[in-house]
């Protein structure tokens, strides 16, 4: 079992990669199923992409937490790129200022159980999820 937080630095296509392939793994470990596994997957990828496509750099940590009586994975994706002018407007299914789908915060959101974004503007971006077993 993986007792510490497993750290992710998100620089290029090839880390987003990574942190989803690490993702996988550890959800399989805090005993997700595969469909669950390729959710959260699914969700890192999204939250990576992000970091890529608007900060350039940043974090992944993934981490397995202990609920009362469930086993999850905690994700905390991290930057300090531009922020997030109009969070409300960032987390409405279609928006887009990258000229995507604009399903990558909204899609997370859905995906995961819990879901926190923190952003300051000029100082960067927070989004801190989680899933639990069933």
């Amino acid at each position: 079992m993986s007792t510490g937080e497993i750290h992710v630095a998100i620089n290029s296509d090839q880390d987003i990669i990574l942190a989803r392939q690490r993702g996988r793994a550890l959800a399989t470990e805090a005993g997700f199923g595969a469909s669950d596994a390729t959710l959260i997957a699914t969700a890192i990828s999204e939250l990576a992409r992000n970091i890529v496509s608007y900060a350039r750099k940043g974090e992944i940590a993934l981490k397995i937490v202990n609920g009362s009586d469930k086993r999850g994975l905690s994700i905390v994706a991290s930057d300090r790129g531009p922020g997030i002018r109009d969070l409300n407007q960032a987390l409405r299914d279609g928006f887009s200022t990258s000229g995507s789908l604009g399903m990558g915060l909204p899609g997370v959101r859905r995906l995961m159980d819990e879901f926190e974004i923190v952003s300051e503007l000029d100082r960067g971006t927070t989004v801190a999820v989680k899933k639990w077993t069933r």
